[in-house]
């Protein structure tokens, strides 16, 4: 290859990663969500470019990174993933909620019964009293261990979920080091 081809090859190098510097600055002043796919659309490089310099990735990764003007104002952007999250965690406590409130409500209608029972002089024996504050001790523990094992299930589909996530960006990683 001449020097005049390798010269004309290395100033188009340049003015391409160039415009990617460029790209990612006005991205950042104009706080404009900064993906690799984004500045090099912007840049118009091809994704491989920016995947062959290494450099230039680290600055948009690190530009990703960096808080913007109007996420200051307007506050953390949110994705998808984690609005199906929190929507899935509301689900959740929703769930318990009514479960608890049921039982608070079956266990109230226990309560004035009961009482409205031996004040009107027909109480139950003994016996079956003990029973019955048996039956509502174990069904408390029940609910309190099926509200600590559904916080264990969430936490645990939670770390999963991190789990796909780093190696899901470990994978890319692997990919792009080649």
């Amino acid at each position: 290859m001449s020097t005049a081809m390798a010269d004309g090859r290395r100033a188009d190098g340049e003015r391409r990663r160039q415009r990617v510097k460029t790209a990612i600055q006005q991205a950042a002043r104009n706080g404009t969500a900064i993906s690799v796919s984004g500045i090099a659309r912007q840049a118009g490089v091809d994704r491989t470019f920016l995947y062959r310099h290494r450099d230039l990735l680290a600055l948009i990764h690190a530009a990703e990174l960096q808080p913007s003007a109007s996420d200051a104002v307007v506050g953390a952007p949110v994705s998808l993933g984690s609005l199906q999250a929190d929507l899935a965690n509301a689900h959740a406590r929703n769930t318990r909620l009514t479960a608890q409130t049921r039982h608070l409500e079956r266990r109230l209608s226990e309560l004035l019964g009961e009482q409205a029972w031996r004040e009107s002089g027909l109480g139950a024996p003994v016996d079956r009293e003990e029973l019955q504050r048996q039956v509502c001790r174990l069904e408390r523990i029940n609910i309190e261990l099926t509200a600590r094992l559904e916080e264990r299930d969430a936490e645990l589909e939670a770390a999963r979920a991190a789990n796909r996530e780093l190696t899901r960006a470990l994978n890319q990683n692997g990919t792009a080091d080649r």
